[in-house]
């Protein structure tokens, strides 16, 4: 049943997750956690992962490792130099393989987790994460995004035509402005709400959107 909710700039987000952090809430991993059991949800016979630079690249790893080992096949393409050292071990310990984007087979994976880019990113998406969005895009495969679609500006709404539909949306601690604005619905689909015990106020919040499921993370 759709649930409407505040929605919250990035700016408004990043502020409420600092002290949490600070105090050592793993909130990575507890993002991460939600996001394995909505991957679960799914089904998925084989899976690839685009992990990015960022901490949505670090939320997909540590899903990806809860995955793995559960015996389903799991690639991980890279689409930046940089990676979460830590959940990529993770992912790689538990049986994830990575892969370069001129061995991927688009076709072959029937869920692809986005985990490129998140709520600190501004603009199009660029080089490897390009190209990779680009190859994927003929694809018929489910799409979960970490976060946001990448691409998708979290505050406007805007993107360009190389963003990766999603089929489901994990959007964490906060609902962000995008998902609700321009190109944010067309491209979020259905939106899961994972709270995180951020100290948000509704009436601080820069809009509101409708949600179709809210968790507690």
């Amino acid at each position: 049943m759709a649930t409407t909710v505040p929605t919250f700039t990035a700016s408004q987000v990043r502020a409420a997750e600092a002290p949490l952090l600070a105090a050592g809430i793993p909130l990575m991993r507890r993002a991460a956690d939600a996001l394995a059991e909505v991957i679960a949800e799914h089904a998925p016979t084989r899976m690839l992962v685009l992990a990015g630079a960022g901490d949505n690249g670090g939320d997909a790893l540590f899903a990806a490792a809860s995955i793995a080992a559960s015996g389903i096949q799991v690639d991980i393409l890279h689409t930046s130099d940089r990676v979460h050292d830590e959940a990529l071990r993770a992912a790689t310990d538990a049986g994830a393989t990575s892969v370069r984007l001129e061995e991927t087979d688009p076709a072959a994976y029937d869920l692809v987790i986005d985990g490129i880019l998140g709520i600190g990113a501004r603009g199009a998406l660029r080089g490897t994460a390009r190209d990779a969005v680009t190859a994927l895009l003929p694809a018929s495969s489910r799409v979960i995004a970490v976060d946001l679609p990448s691409g998708l500006d979290p505050d406007t709404g805007e993107a360009d035509d190389i963003v990766l539909p999603a089929t489901t949306t994990i959007t964490f601690g906060a609902v962000k402005v995008g998902l609700a604005r321009r190109e944010g619905p067309r491209l979020s689909s259905r939106i899961v709400f994972v709270e995180l015990g951020l100290s948000l106020q509704a009436a601080d919040a820069a809009g509101e959107a409708s949600v179709d499921e809210v968790r507690r993370g």
